[in-house]
């Protein structure tokens, strides 16, 4: 069982209080009905080698270490494979190098030189495997919640969490959609790859305005395409081979649904066509990946024939 009582003393006395109360029944019955590869991923989880991290870097990337012995690091890699494919990173873990199918610290860079998340209540919105968690820590938050219901990615972030117990990291393997309505509780609220997904964007915004404080800022990177604040491409079928792709609207059409949405001081901090080097197959991700998804004829567009991978990230305040 995992033990949620630090986040609930963690919490007390501030508008996550009364919410946090109800979480440990609501992850246990959540891990109650499991998931087919649970005690799989458990067996990687449990073969993990019984470390202690002395050299810890979560601001300037991922990295833990120790003196420990080639023995140790293969059996940290063995255990960590164990837990494939892995999609965020990339992670340094004691002399292992998890080569993730993304580039994230790429996003990071470029994104958090626009962010003040100093002593900040962060929440992550589509978290994944808490990358981005690990970071925002070491930017400066205070206490960061994760939401992602993928299992894998839950069994992931644990592995990295066990090396570092005394950090104000969780990771809920919750929908957004099971956080309670206007729960108003968070400093910044991040939603990372995630929009796109959305079969009813506006819906999402306002359930992610519902997240933050008065005077809370959203963080929102998603798909965009080029165009004025008409455009919007919604796939007829699938979008870079994936069918759950909805909206893909223009930069400055997203910012007005933002507005409408409620939001204010909306603006966009980065916009960057996704490359073969940032999102590619490896050993610990090895199924098809960006490559497989453009024209070869036509890097600049997918399979569909519709606009290669582009990138936005916006902040807006509430």
């Amino acid at each position: 069982m995992i033990d949620l009582s630090p986040l609930v003393q963690r919490l007390a006395g501030t508008p996550l209080a009364r919410w946090s109360h109800g979480l440990q029944a609501q992850l246990d019955s959540k891990m109650s009905k499991g998931h087919g590869d649970l005690e799989r991923w458990r067996g990687a989880l449990a073969a993990l080698p019984d470390v202690q991290a002395t050299d810890i870097e979560l601001r300037d990337g991922l990295r833990l270490d120790c003196a420990c012995d080639e023995a140790t690091r293969a059996q940290m890699r063995e255990a960590l494979m164990g837990l494939s494919p892995w999609r965020k990173g990339p992670f340094e873990l004691f002399g292992v190098q998890v080569d993730t199918e993304w580039r994230s610290d790429w996003k990071w860079a470029r994104i958090a030189p626009h962010l003040n998340l100093q002593g900040k209540r962060v929440l992550d919105v589509g978290c994944g495997n808490g990358y981005y968690q690990w970071r925002m820590l070491g930017a400066g938050a205070e206490t960061v919640i994760g939401v992602d219901p993928n299992w894998l990615f839950f069994c992931q972030f644990q592995a990295v969490q066990r090396y570092l117990p005394e950090h104000a990291a969780w990771h809920l393997p919750f929908a957004l959609e099971e956080l309670p309505a206007q729960l108003e509780g968070f400093d910044t609220v991040f939603s990372m790859g995630v929009f796109y997904h959305r079969r009813s964007p506006i819906e999402h915004l306002l359930a992610l305005k519902d997240c933050l404080v008065k005077g809370g800022e959203l963080v929102l990177e998603t798909l965009v395409i080029e165009g004025d604040e008409q455009q919007v491409l919604v796939p007829e079928d699938r979008y870079a081979q994936m069918r759950n792709v909805w909206f893909l609207p223009s930069v400055p059409a997203l910012e007005r649904w933002l507005r409408r949405a409620g939001f204010t001081d909306v603006r966009c901090v980065d916009v960057s066509v996704t490359s073969v080097e940032e999102q590619r197959s490896t050993e610990w991700m090895r199924y098809q990946s960006l490559g497989d998804f453009l024209d070869p004829n036509d890097p600049t567009r997918t399979v569909e024939g519709l606009p290669a991978p582009r990138r936005a990230t916006l902040l807006a305040r509430k």
